[in-house]
């Protein structure tokens, strides 16, 4: 699949630019060896584990002749997660070399607005597809018409196949980003930042996953991508028109809505739902985690990291409104009009940069 960058440079066999340029070509090979291994009876049972969902369970739901089929989590998930991160980032690639790189060569945009159009452009992709994929089950499963079932019947250890899937997938794309750190050049300075929200998003859907808070957690997810998508939406369509910052102001309000229902699910799941049911204890073998120390754990989890996404959100919107204030022009002494106009184009009165790190103007003006 010849999905590599085309250049000129011809860099040595296995070099770290041989291996940047050509990682997508490389992890497909690397996914067609387990696909292959369908194809042969000694390695089929192999190949099975990465490709296929495991931890099948039939369930007869009318009869003998009416089953369905549930599975729930074990070691072997790992297998599957880890084909599933190569398909990730196989993906990322096609995306980037086939959509977003078209549009950057177009707009010819500055080294930071490419970099923040790519993750924005990558980000909302997979947050579209999470939240439409995530909403069909919450509809299928009535998780949405009857939140009693998100701490009734605890624990959630049998999933439909849907759900474990997305549970899987959720997780090899979370974890494919961080292989993509050293293959899209990430500034040593960015590296800190992504690498604090990608450990906080394995953790959350890893720790919903272990411990049978499926239901809670893909409620959560569905929620919290919603406004993520938003977000990078809006941010797409600012770098296409700087005047039309519409869309950031519906997603504050709706970013401070989701951290408080959020926090109101958490609390009526794990903290009154569960704590109220009859099977407290730990049991592995049914995957009951119901004890006050975890619940403490999760919810102090949950709080802590809805207190820092808040704390992270007024810093950002601090920022904006000094940036904004000193894109300004001061009104000392009366200007011709014509000067006037001139002078307004320069400072970004005529449309002003909610993100002024995006701009070159405002950089230098900042500097200067």
């Amino acid at each position: 699949m010849g999905i590599r960058k085309k250049t000129n440079k011809n860099p040595p066999v296995m070099s770290h630019e041989f291996v940047i340029q050509n990682h997508a070509d490389i992890v497909s090979c690397v996914a067609m060896v387990f696909l292959l291994g369908l194809m042969f009876e000694v390695t089929s049972k192999f190949a099975v584990l990465f490709i296929t969902v495991q931890y099948n369970v039939t369930i007869s739901s009318n009869g003998p002749e009416e089953t369905v089929n549930h599975f729930h989590h074990g070691i072997k998930d790992i297998a599957t997660i880890f084909f599933y991160m190569l398909v990730a980032i196989i993906m990322h690639a096609i995306i980037q070399e086939y959509v977003l790189d078209k549009i950057n060569r177009k707009k010819h945009f500055s080294k930071t607005k490419h970099s923040k159009f790519n993750e924005s452009g990558q980000l909302s992709t997979f947050y579209f597809f999470s939240f439409v994929w995530g909403a069909r089950i919450l509809l299928s499963e009535n998780l949405l018409s009857n939140p009693v079932s998100l701490w009734e019947e605890y624990p959630h250890s049998l999933m439909p196949f849907q759900m474990k899937f997305y549970f899987i997938c959720q997780l090899g794309y979370w974890l494919h980003a961080l292989p993509e750190l050293y293959f899209q050049k990430t500034k040593k300075e960015d590296i800190p930042r992504q690498l604090v929200y990608i450990v906080l998003y394995l953790a959350h859907i890893a720790g919903a996953y272990i411990l049978n808070l499926n239901r809670l957690g893909l409620v959560l997810l569905v929620l919290h991508y919603f406004v993520e998508l938003l977000f990078h939406v809006s941010r797409l369509i600012y770098f296409s028109n700087e005047n039309r910052q519409m869309g950031f102001r519906i997603w504050a309000v709706l970013f401070v809505l989701a951290r408080l229902l959020t926090l109101s699910l958490s609390v009526l799941t794990v903290g009154f739902g569960l704590a109220n049911a009859e099977n407290q204890g730990i049991d592995l073998a049914t995957g009951n985690f119901n004890i006050l120390f975890i619940r403490i754990t999760v919810l102090a989890a949950i709080c802590l990291t809805q207190a820092f996404m808040m704390w992270k959100f007024i810093n950002f919107q601090l920022r904006r409104w000094r940036e904004h204030a000193q894109s300004q022009p001061t009104k000392k002494k009366p200007v011709s009009s014509k000067n006037k106009t001139k002078k307004d184009k320069v400072n970004g009165v005529n449309g002003v940069n909610s993100h002024a790190a995006d701009s070159p103007k405002a950089k230098k003006e900042k500097s200067s």
